[in-house]
């Protein structure tokens, strides 16, 4: 038995630099995702108070990296509790039909150092889109620090509709500012 575990052991060992690292789960404490808009020319800052991720990366391979996110839409919070109850509505995120909006990476990489573009499938309310999100990494006391802006034009999600479509208000870019810190290993 003792044989077996130690082939085991060794098999493991060699091949352990062909396959992905493993999935790293977030700490959420030091991590935040936050969308800025502007309404009527004043930026307004949203933060999204509950998400998950998930992310497997070495910058050594950023090629064989791979994240996913998972954001609870109907924590977004604009810190009024008036304007959170419209952003579930229909006409915005309408969080009762489409409660999550994630990102999956389909590709990361390099773009300078400690920069790299991860290429992947942004769904927000049941629309989903090809997005290249811009990325810094470092790594930081045993964790790995992912932190980057995602602009969007909430239009294009149906994010606003009615009377919400016209832009003179609302605007229709948005800034999706995020820092995913992974849990220390």
């Amino acid at each position: 038995m003792r044989k077996i575990a130690s082939a085991l052991a060794l098999g493991a060992a060699l091949l352990s630099p062909f396959i992905a690292p493993a999935l790293a789960q977030v700490d959420a404490a030091k991590s935040s995702v936050v969308a800025v808009s502007k309404q009527m020319g004043v930026p307004v800052e949203g933060k999204f108070r509950r998400f998950s991720a998930q992310v497997s990366f070495d910058p050594a391979r950023p090629a064989e990296g791979r994240a996913s996110i998972e954001i609870d839409i109907a924590s977004f919070d604009l810190g009024d509790a008036d304007f959170n109850r419209e952003t579930v509505k229909p006409e915005w995120f309408n969080a009762a039909k489409f409660p999550k909006a994630t990102f999956v990476t389909s590709a990361i990489k390099p773009a300078g150092p400690g920069k790299f573009d991860a290429a992947g499938k942004l769904t927000i309310k049941g629309k989903t889109l090809d997005v290249v999100a811009p990325v810094t990494f470092k790594a930081e006391g045993g964790q790995q620090v992912f932190e980057g802006t995602l602009p969007i034009r909430r239009l294009q999600f149906n994010i606003g509709e009615g009377e919400w479509k016209d832009t003179a208000t609302v605007a229709d870019d948005v800034q999706i500012k995020f820092r995913i810190v992974t849990a220390k290993k």
